[in-house]
């Protein structure tokens, strides 16, 4: 897994794609906390006795510009995007500082939705953004990217998209491959597929209440100064749990979810394109598996 860092930040324009069109201001805040567990040493896999926790609060929102969709179903749609999260770290006996104690990564981008033929959309987005450490915060920090995805939906409940994907992560622009898919299933039992952001089952209790088995992969990035270079480190954070979502009207969810990290990892590469291609010598710094729950408030509102 040598490109975690860059998925990362990629994780804020793919995992919240949509191929169809909505006129509402949909959005959510929500809030996860991991608590205290051992650090992984990576030269010898030795679980030592230092601890991290993970404490963490994200707002994201979409609101439509203008959308048109014409007698045949063809869409035409224009939206800002604003998204935003905040993680507070706390690193015990440590011999020495290895990782930030805070992370912001604040984005706003511009997204364009629109029909082609034989069921293919185009999604082109484009957005720029501060991922830092809150240590020194500069032009370092802004990262820009932009993207163009063709995605083909082959039944009413299967999409799958493809296209380049441009960002300066690495210091200078590299177009790298983008991917997007989504399956889904209806019955009693509904299981979703939705990559990259994850793996659900849901299973509708009543009116007010759907249960949910899910499986997430989520992460966060900061650019940081180390020995006089810049380079991007970040978060990887892999949970799987149980997610009962309350229904608290026709336009409001209450998620609630309780479960455990089965990865959290620590990933640092110089930002230059020599670090790119550079295989790591020895594993990344991770954490043990331990408690992850999180509170999340979604929202869909008519335009």
């Amino acid at each position: 897994m040598k490109k975690q860092v860059l998925c990362a930040i990629l994780f804020s324009s793919l995992a919240t794609l949509t191929a169809h069109a909505q006129n509402a201001v949909s959005g959510q805040v929500v809030v996860d906390y991991v608590p205290l567990s051992n650090y992984i040493r990576p030269e010898d896999s030795v679980k030592t006795g230092s601890k991290s926790d993970f404490r963490r609060i994200q707002f994201n929102l979409e609101i439509p510009l203008s959308t048109k969709v014409d007698s045949l179903g063809n869409i035409k749609r224009w939206s800002w995007k604003v998204g935003a999260s905040y993680a507070k770290m706390e690193n015990r006996d440590y011999a020495q500082s290895l990782f930030p104690t805070e992370m912001l990564n604040a984005e706003i981008g511009l997204q364009y939705l629109t029909s082609l033929k034989k069921n293919w959309t185009l999604l082109t987005f484009a957005s720029v953004g501060v991922y830092s450490d809150l240590v020194k915060v500069n032009g370092k920090d802004v990262l820009g990217q932009g993207g163009a995805l063709f995605i083909k939906r082959f039944r009413p409940n299967l999409a799958f998209g493809f296209g380049p994907v441009l960002s300066n992560s690495f210091g200078v622009p590299m177009i790298l491959p983008g991917l997007y898919f989504d399956w889904k299933t209806n019955g009693k039992v509904k299981f979703n597929v939705n990559f990259p952001q994850g793996i659900s089952a849901a299973y509708q209790v009543n009116k007010l209440m759907d249960l949910r088995a899910v499986v997430n992969l989520d992460g966060m990035t900061a650019e940081r100064e180390k020995n006089g270079k810049s380079t991007l480190g970040g978060f990887m954070l892999l949970t799987a749990g149980l997610q009962p979502q309350f229904n608290l009207g026709k336009n409001l969810k209450l998620q609630l979810t309780g479960g455990s990290t089965l990865a959290r990892m620590y990933v640092e590469n110089d930002r230059s394109l020599k670090s790119f291609f550079k295989e790591k010598k020895q594993a990344d710094p991770r954490f043990s598996p331990t408690f992850y729950t999180s509170v999340g408030i979604k929202w869909n509102m008519p335009y």
